[in-house]
């Protein structure tokens, strides 16, 4: 995995995540949804629509208070709880 900031304000980033696919952009897609002051968040990997781009984009949108940088480290560290809560119960059930 390869991060790459391609755009950032205080409330505003769009970063490649290169390397990733459908299944983990959904996974962080939906726990920076979940994440307090997170106004939007959503990703693109359409080539034929983003002018050959093949690599995924996360966009995070903030309220005025949160700053997006720290709003996707919240999100991943909520993707690392979800994944050890997951681990916890299997091996419960196993």
């Amino acid at each position: 995995m390869e991060l790459r900031v391609i755009e950032k304000t205080d409330t505003e980033l769009s970063i490649e995540i290169a390397g990733e696919d459908h299944t983990f952009m959904n996974v962080l897609k939906g726990a920076l949804l979940e994440a307090d002051g997170v106004e939007a968040a959503t990703y693109d990997v359409n080539p034929e629509q983003s002018g050959g781009q093949t690599e995924p984009i996360l966009t995070v949108k903030t309220e005025d208070d949160v700053d997006a940088l720290d709003a996707l480290e919240t999100g991943a560290d909520r993707v690392m709880e979800k994944a050890d809560d997951f681990r916890t119960a299997f091996e419960a059930a196993a």
